[in-house]
């Protein structure tokens, strides 16, 4: 994997892949070029087995703006008023943020400054979310005559109704530590103690079996859209197959011989 323009690469000696949003010029606005580089990015991450844990990050002093206004402005141009294109443009974006959950590999949002619109639903997406104390989010769509129903969609599986249809009729900004508050983000530190608190949490992921942690991420988003029942027949077959494979008989015993794991990733 390379590094582009607008979306830079780093993978550690750990497995430990930085993907960071450098569109700063745009405020990383979601832009046709953007959700392509990431949709590209999270599909050869999820594959490539020296990934063991993605963080999303991001340079300058907004993490995400959401979709590019004026890409979207410009479309408008065509016969159809833009119909066609808005349609292309929101379906890459599905695209990108269900890749995101698709993806075998635990996504971490590093989240300083702003996250707004397509922004939020980014963050709501990943996995797991910590941001410094000075970020803030919000889906403004209502202050411009547009719902932001497709961020709506990540928010309202993160958050409690209540507090998502208040971010989503106000459009006011929500503080990192509300955020934190609502489950929106696992937590919010002081901005220069950021980069450690993610790095920690992903090193403790990635020290994991990658297959344990696959197999819990696609079991965990299957069984929450199933009835109480599904959800316990499909997690049980889950954890039988789990039971079978080498990185559970081996964890198992390395907890009964009381010594480390060594993993096998299958």
């Amino acid at each position: 994997m390379t590094s582009s323009d607008i979306l830079l690469h780093d993978l550690d000696a750990s497995g430990i892949l930085r993907l960071t949003l450098n569109d700063v010029g745009r405020r990383n606005a979601l832009s046709e070029a953007m959700l392509a580089a990431l949709g590209a990015s999270f599909a050869d991450a999820g594959s490539d087995p020296a990934v063991r844990v993605i963080v999303l990050a991001a340079n300058g002093p907004a993490f995400c703006a959401g979709h590019d206004l004026k890409e979207m402005t410009a479309g408008r141009a065509a016969d159809d008023g833009g119909k066609a294109y808005f349609a292309k443009v929101m379906s890459l974006c599905a695209g990108v943020m269900q890749g995101i959950v698709n993806c075998p590999k635990p996504v971490i949002a590093e989240v300083t400054g702003i996250a707004t619109a397509a922004g939020c639903q980014l963050v709501a997406s990943c996995d797991l979310a910590i941001a410094a104390d000075g970020a803030q989010f919000s889906t403004p769509g209502v202050h411009i005559g547009l719902f932001c129903s497709t961020p709506m969609v990540a928010l309202s599986r993160n958050v409690a109704d209540k507090h998502a249809m208040e971010m989503l009729l106000t459009g006011d900004m929500t503080s990192a530590a509300r955020a934190a508050e609502i489950g929106l983000v696992n937590r919010a530190v002081a901005a220069e103690a950021l980069p450690d608190a993610v790095m920690t949490m992903a090193r403790k992921i990635a020290s994991k079996s990658s297959m344990t942690l696959a197999t819990g991420k696609r079991a965990y988003y299957a069984q929450r859209e199933m009835t109480l029942a599904d959800a316990y027949d499909y997690a049980s077959g889950v954890m039988v197959e789990n039971m079978l494979a080498q990185d559970a008989k081996e964890g198992i015993g390395a907890f009964v011989e009381k010594r480390m794991p060594q993993w096998q990733d299958a």
